[in-house]
Formats: structure tokens, C-alpha cells, sequence
């Protein structure tokens, strides 16, 4: 699929400037899943067959540019009538947008009673909470539409059948200090926040993410898993988490990744991350920078569907792979919507 962008400035301070890395890097990096000549990025997802590749053509002059799909600008339009280009494409903007109520659900989908029924019966601490910039991804019409069933509420969500728990995947066990899962030896999980640019429902740690999460997120929570870290000298792996890293400010992750590159016996730092896919406005020239003064950097990209796959995703993973970041999927198989 070919398609041509209009694009915007992607929120970066004036005078900010983007370099893409040499053709040779990129075909050495990633030569199967990146193409690119100079007016053209293509990104092959290897999850899914080369049908949902996408073709996004750049003309060199918008090279500093962050493109926005005909889909949403449609959405953005009708559902955001006062926004303009700049503010949509900027990240920040779409988190304070962001729908979060049954009432922001209600002026662009056509909600069934079950969803309703779910959304006012919602008490835990799992909230409801979609970035424009998703929901314009959403078919308003079909309750089986799969973005729509991983972000909206519905009944069957307060179902609890046997064998299920509130920590499924028994982190809580294997937590020697709060916001640090140290399962095996080599290798420990490190919990940055709780907060999250979109929430799934299907999420395994629902009951530590939003404002009433049972774990509170700080630097002095920070500053324990470091010490935990550097006196245990076998670790050598961190894996950022959360919530979701990426929403951190920049001088924050910036903060972090600089205390763990010190520790000497750490020698690999991956993010887990799903802003690529659901907020890619986020991934600015800015961010970027902060992130290549830590390499090596690894980044596992949670992706769901290929309705995901938009010509914003696709910026948004090439400026991580300009960036010789190399990029992994972390995919959730769900009945019925991916499977």
C-alpha cells in the first residue's frame, strides 16, 4: 500500500534537527524489515505477512516532519474541531485529551448497552483511558472491531473464573524491594510507573497502573531498585516497564538510564513499550537523542493488530531504527482478535 502524507511539526522545540542514519546502517541492522531510498520508508512488521507493509512517501522537505493519516485527520476534525495540526501531533496534547469517560466514549462510538453497562460499572483500579490519536483506529460501528475490544469495557471483563488471580503472573513473589521483579538470576524487571498512555483490558498488572493502582511510583522507589541493582553484581539485563516507561519525561528516562549505564555489570538495557503504537507522536527528535546516548538499547514494541499499522507507527519506528535502536515485538494472542 502507497499512500501520500500530509505532515506536521511534531511538537520539537525550534531549531531542533533530525538526522537519519546512512542507508548502510540501516541495511545492516534491519535489511528485512526496513527500505528506504530518499523519498520513501517502508517497514515489513515479520509478525504478519508483507500484505500490511506500509509504503510512507517523504518528500526531503518534510524530512522534520510527522505525518498524520487520512483516517485521523478525519477523526481529528470532526471529534477535535478546535485542535489544530500542531497540537494533535503533539504528544503531551494527546494525553491530556485522552477519552476517559463514558461520556468521551459516547461523541464518536455507537456504544452497546453492554459496553455501558461495563464502563459505569467500572470500580478498580484499571481505568479507562484511549489517546485521539487510537481511538481515530476505532471502527465506531462494530463492537467486534479488535482495537475497540482491547481498549473499551465490556462484561465479561468482571468475570473471575478458577485458576485466575489478581497477579497472574506471581511478580508480587519474586520482588525483593517494591517495582523490581528479580525472577532470574541474570536479569530483573524494573517497574518505572504505573501510569499508561492507554490501558488494555487485558492487562496483567491492572492492579498497580492508574491513580488508584495499589503501588505508588517515585524516585525513592527508583533509587532502592537501583542499590538492589548494583549490589547484586549477576545482574546484568534491566528490563524498563511499568506502566509504560516511554511516558516518563525525557529528562526523567534520561535521569534513569544514566544511573543504570553506571552500574558496570550491566550490560543490556530493554524498554517495554507500547507508546510507539499508541501514542507515536511520542517518539520526538528529543526523545530520541536521550535515547542513543545509552547504547546498547533494546525495545520490545507491544503491537496488537495490524490495524496498527499506520503510517504514524511506521515514523515513529523508523526514528527508533535511524537510531540503531533495534526493535522486537511483544505480541498478546487474544481470542478473537488476533488469533
Amino acid at each position: 500500500m502507497e499512500v501520500n502524507l500530509p505532515s506536521t511539526e511534531d511538537g520539537e522545540p525550534p531549531g531542533s534537527h533530525r538526522t537519519r542514519s546512512s542507508a548502510a546502517l540501516l541495511e545492516r541492522q534491519h535489511s528485512k524489515e526496513v527500505r528506504q531510498d530518499g523519498r520513501a520508508v517502508q517497514i515489513s512488521f515479520p509478525f504478519y505477512t508483507t500484505h500490511y507493509s506500509t509504503l510512507v512517501h517523504r518528500p526531503k522537505r518534510l524530512v522534520n516532519k510527522f505525518p498524520i493519516n487520512p483516517r485521523a485527520e478525519e477523526f481529528r476534525r470532526q471529534v477535535f474541531p478546535g485542535s489544530t495540526l500542531s497540537q494533535w501531533n503533539d504528544w503531551r496534547w494527546q494525553l491530556r485529551n485522552r477519552i476517559r469517560s463514558l461520556e468521551d466514549l459516547s461523541r464518536f462510538i455507537n456504544l452497546t448497552m453492554d459496553e455501558i453497562t461495563a464502563i459505569c460499572r467500572r470500580s478498580g483500579p484499571l481505568p479507562l483511558a484511549v489517546t485521539p490519536y487510537y481511538a481515530s483506529l476505532i471502527d465506531p460501528d462494530r463492537p467486534d472491531d479488535a482495537l475497540r475490544r482491547t481498549v473499551v469495557p465490556v462484561g465479561d471483563e468482571f468475570l473471575r473464573t478458577l485458576g485466575e488471580a489478581e497477579d497472574p503472573l506471581e511478580e508480587d513473589r519474586d520482588s525483593p524491594v517494591p517495582g523490581l521483579v528479580h525472577r532470574y538470576p541474570d536479569r530483573v524487571l524494573f517497574l518505572t510507573t504505573g501510569f499508561c498512555s492507554v490501558y488494555c483490558r487485558y492487562c496483567t498488572r491492572s492492579r498497580m497502573v492508574g491513580d488508584r493502582g495499589k503501588y505508588q511510583f517515585s524516585v525513592k522507589q527508583w533509587d532502592k531498585a537501583i542499590t538492589y541493582i548494583e549490589e547484586n553484581p549477576r545482574v546484568r539485563d534491566v528490563l524498563l516497564s511499568g506502566g509504560d516507561p516511554l511516558t516518563l519525561s525525557d529528562d526523567r528516562l534520561d535521569q534513569l538510564l544514566s544511573r543504570l549505564r553506571r552500574v558496570p555489570h550491566v550490560e543490556m538495557i530493554r524498554l517495554g513499550t507500547k507508546v510507539p503504537v499508541v501514542l507515536p507522536q511520542r517518539i520526538t527528535t528529543s526523545l530520541v537523542k536521550v535515547l542513543k546516548k545509552y547504547h546498547p538499547i533494546w525495545m520490545s514494541i507491544h503491537f496488537t493488530h495490524p490495524d496498527e499499522l499506520t503510517p504514524e507507527v511506521n515514523e515513529a519506528c523508523c526514528r527508533l531504527a535511524d537510531a540503531g535502536i533495534p526493535l522486537g515485538s511483544q505480541t498478546v494472542l487474544l481470542k478473537g482478535i488476533n488469533d
